[in-house]
C-alpha cells in the first residue's frame, strides 16, 4: 500500500506564494512527468529550458492528480488544489524529502563532484565500503545499485524524487551507505537539496557544460554548492587549481582534507609508477601510511585513488582495508576498458568527452604504446561547442592519427560538429572524417597494427546514439567486437 501524506504537510517547508483549494487532501506519490501520474499523486510542473511543465497540468489532472505545484499561476477547476511557488525544482526537492522522511539522514552518504573522475571514485568507494563490511548503494553515470539490484542509469544524478525513492529502497534492502556522483546540473537544479553528506569530494574542474553554465567561473560556483551540504569531511584535490580555490573557501569547514601529490596535501601520494600493468604509489595520511598497487592503468587513477582514500579514511575505514580494496579493483565499465580479442589488437574504449579527459587517456596510452596511437572520437551536439577545437588540439598533439566521427549529434548537423573538431588539428594529414561511427571504428582497427593502440573515446559505457530526437542502439564495445 502506498504511503500517504497531506498536501499541507508537504508544503510546510516550501512556503508557496499562493495556494488555492483544499490542502488537507492526501497525496500518495510525487511526480514531475504527467505520464507517470496516477490517482492521488501530486504533479509538480517543472519550468524547463525548452518546455514549461505547466502545459501538462491538464494531462496530469486527467490521469488522477490530486494536487498541482507550479511556478506558473494556475486556476484549476473542480476540486484540484494548486500551489504556486517561486522555484518548482526547489519545491520538488523539498516535497520529495519530506514525503520520503529524508532517508539520507540514516545512511552514510558520500557525494562526488568534479568534471572528471567521479565515476571511478564512486566505484572505488563502493569497493572500499564492501571491504570494510558495509553494505553500500551506488548512484552514478554508469548505473544505480540498490542492494542486489543493478539498474541502468538514465542520468548521472536523477531528479530529487527519484533519488529519495532510491535511498528509501536502499534502506529497505539493508544498505547502510551510498556513494553518489553529483553533477553540476543536479546542484544547480536542487536535486540533492536537503541532503547532508558525511563526505563530499571535489575531483577537479576543466572545461565542460559551458553551454549550460556560460563560464568556467559559474561552473565552479555551482560545484562549490555541494560543500555547503557537508556534515562531515570536505575532501578536495590540492593539485587542481580550482581545488586550491575551494580549499581557501572551505577553511571554515570543521573537517577539510586535501589530497594530491603536492607538498602540503593531507593525504599525499609518493613514488608514483604507471605502466602497462597498472599503477603504484606510497600514500601517507593522518591515519597512517601504506603502499597501493592497482591493476587500473593511467596516472589519473592515482588521483582518483587518493580521493577515495581520503574520504574512506575520514569515515574511519582502516588504511589496510582501503589498500586491499583498491588493489582488487577491476575496470569500471567504459573507463579505459580493454576489449580482449584473438587478433592481437590493442583496443581501449573510454568515456573521455572533454579535452582534459582525452589528454589524460591519450597520455596514458602513449606510455604503453610502442607503435602508433590511433584515436576515434567525436563530440556531442547541443552541448559545449568551445571544447570541440580543444579536443582536436589534444588529439593532434598526442595521437598519431585520428578519425573524427559522430558521438551523439542530437539536433546539430554532424558535419558542422566534425568541422569544429577538425579546426583544432594542426595538419590535415593527422585526421580524417568518417561520420558513421561503426565504419570509423572498423577503419581504426584496419589502421592499427600489432604494436599500435586504438582508442575509441567519448561514449564509454553508453549503449545508444542520439540523432535529432531519435535514440539508436549503439555500443562502442560491441562495435569493436563485431568489426574484429
Amino acid at each position: 500500500m502506498k504511503p500517504k501524506m497531506r498536501l499541507s504537510q508537504l508544503l510546510e517547508e516550501v512556503q508557496p506564494l499562493q495556494v488555492t483549494g483544499d490542502t488537507e487532501c492526501e497525496i500518495s506519490g510525487i511526480f514531475y512527468d504527467s505520464r507517470r501520474v496516477t490517482s492521488g499523486d501530486l504533479f509538480v510542473a517543472l519550468h524547463g529550458e525548452h518546455v514549461d511543465g505547466a502545459a501538462y497540468i491538464e494531462d496530469a489532472i486527467q490521469r488522477g492528480a490530486a494536487a498541482v505545484v507550479s511556478q506558473t499561476p494556475c486556476v484549476l477547476g473542480g476540486n484540484v488544489p494548486c500551489a504556486q511557488v517561486n522555484d518548482a525544482r526547489l519545491a520538488l526537492a523539498q516535497i520529495a524529502g519530506t514525503f520520503c522522511d529524508h532517508p539520507a539522514k540514516r545512511l552514510c552518504t558520500v557525494g562526488i563532484t568534479g568534471t572528471n573522475g567521479k565515476t571511478t571514485v564512486c566505484f572505488m568507494l563502493r569497493d572500499i565500503f564492501k571491504a570494510a563490511g558495509r553494505h553500500p548503494g551506488l548512484i552514478g553515470t554508469v548505473r544505480y545499485e540498490i542492494g542486489d539490484r543493478i539498474l541502468p542509469a538514465a542520468r548521472t544524478t536523477p531528479e530529487a524524487p527519484d533519488i529519495q525513492a532510491m535511498l528509501v529502497q536502499m534502506e529497505r534492502s539493508g544498505c547502510d551507505s551510498v556513494a553518489m556522483e553529483i553533477s553540476s546540473h543536479a546542484l544547480d537544479q536542487h536535486r540533492v537539496h536537503g541532503m547532508l553528506f558525511d563526505a563530499a569530494i571535489f575531483t577537479n574542474l576543466t572545461q565542460d557544460h559551458l553551454d549550460y553554465h556560460g563560464t568556467l567561473e559559474a561552473y565552479f560556483e555551482v560545484k562549490t554548492r555541494l560543500f555547503r551540504q557537508v556534515r562531515g569531511a570536505a575532501v578536495i584535490n590540492r593539485d587542481d587549481p580550482w581545488g586550491k580555490q575551494l580549499l581557501e573557501q572551505s577553511k571554515a569547514l570543521s573537517d577539510c582534507i586535501s589530497y594530491g601529490f603536492e607538498e602540503g596535501a593531507d593525504v599525499r601520494g609518493f613514488d608514483a609508477v604507471s605502466d602497462k600493468n597498472g599503477v603504484r604509489m606510497r600514500v601517507e595520511s593522518p591515519w597512517g601510511g601504506t603502499d597501493i598497487s592497482m591493476q587500473l592503468i593511467g596516472r589519473f587513477n592515482l588521483h582518483n585513488a587518493l580521493a577515495a582514500f581520503a574520504a574512506a579514511g575520514a569515515l574511519g575505514i582502516p588504511v589496510e582495508t582501503i589498500a586491499t580494496a583498491l588493489g582488487g579493483m577491476e575496470n569500471v565499465p567504459g573507463r579505459l576498458e580493454t576489449i580482449p580479442n584473438n587478433k592481437g589488437k590493442r583496443v581501449f574504449v573510454d568515456y573521455a568527452h572533454t579535452d582534459d579527459a582525452l589528454h589524460n587517456v591519450l597520455d596514458t596510452l602513449r606510455e604503453i604504446t610502442p607503435g602508433k596511437l590511433i584515436a576515434v572520437f567525436g563530440c556531442g551536439g547541443n552541448r559545449d561547442r568551445a571544447k570541440r577545437a580543444l579536443m582536436g588540439q589534444v588529439a593532434s598533439r598526442l595521437a598519431d592519427y585520428s578519425i573524427i566521427t559522430n558521438d551523439n549529434p542530437r539536433c546539430e548537423i554532424p558535419e558542422k560538429i566534425a568541422a569544429d573538431i577538425a579546426s583544432g588539428f594542426d595538419s590535415e594529414r593527422k585526421f580524417e572524417i568518417l561520420l558513421d561511427r561503426k565504419a570509423a571504428i572498423a577503419r581504426g582497427l584496419e589502421l592499427a597494427g600489432k604494436k599500435d593502440t586504438l582508442l575509441v573515446a567519448g561514449k564509454g559505457h553508453e549503449t545508444y546514439q542520439e540523432f535529432d530526437g531519435a535514440i539508436v542502439p549503439f555500443d562502442d564495445r560491441e562495435a569493436v567486437r563485431e568489426a574484429l
